[in-house]
């Protein structure tokens, strides 16, 4: 596995994967922190796709991510991640809808662990998730980071 580091207004965000295919983006804090396994290789020029969307993402130019990523979880957790991707920019939704779109509407809590389990925080948009009530719950990288990236939508 390949990882670099992208200077991001959050801080430095870690980027790791193969070739040009993302498996991880990691915030520099917060309970979903990723640090580089010892037997990762460090390549600074490594994800130039990745960097350019992101820039173009906290520029305001970028809305969508076109990214090739390597998700790995169960099929549960594959299909909560696809569901936040279908949350429009500058919108929010509730774990309770989330658990709805993907057709299992008691697993509510279930859907709050597979989010908090998200290997591509920004780019598969879990910040996007909020508690029912409308409150900004729990984030891996950190209700900071969480309340930035909602700011920065417009949401």
């Amino acid at each position: 596995m390949e990882f670099t580091y992208w200077a991001s207004p959050l801080g430095p965000l870690l980027l790791a994967g193969e070739g040009e295919s993302l498996s991880y983006l990691s915030f520099p804090e917060g309970k979903g922190r990723i640090d580089p396994a010892a037997d990762w290789v460090l390549r600074d020029g490594a994800f130039v796709e990745v960097k350019t969307q992101l820039e173009e993402y906290f520029s305001g130019k970028r809305r969508n991510f076109e990214l090739k990523l390597r998700p790995q979880g169960t099929a549960f957790q594959l299909s909560v991640w696809n569901a936040l991707r279908g949350i429009p920019y500058g919108e929010t939704r509730s774990y309770m809808e989330i658990a709805e779109v993907i057709g299992n509407p008691k697993a509510v809590r279930a859907v709050g662990a597979a989010n908090g389990r998200n290997p591509f925080p920004i780019v598969v948009p879990c910040h996007r998730v909020i508690g029912a009530d409308g409150s900004l719950t729990g984030f891996g990288g950190g209700l900071s980071a969480k309340t930035f990236l909602l700011a920065l939508e417009g949401g």
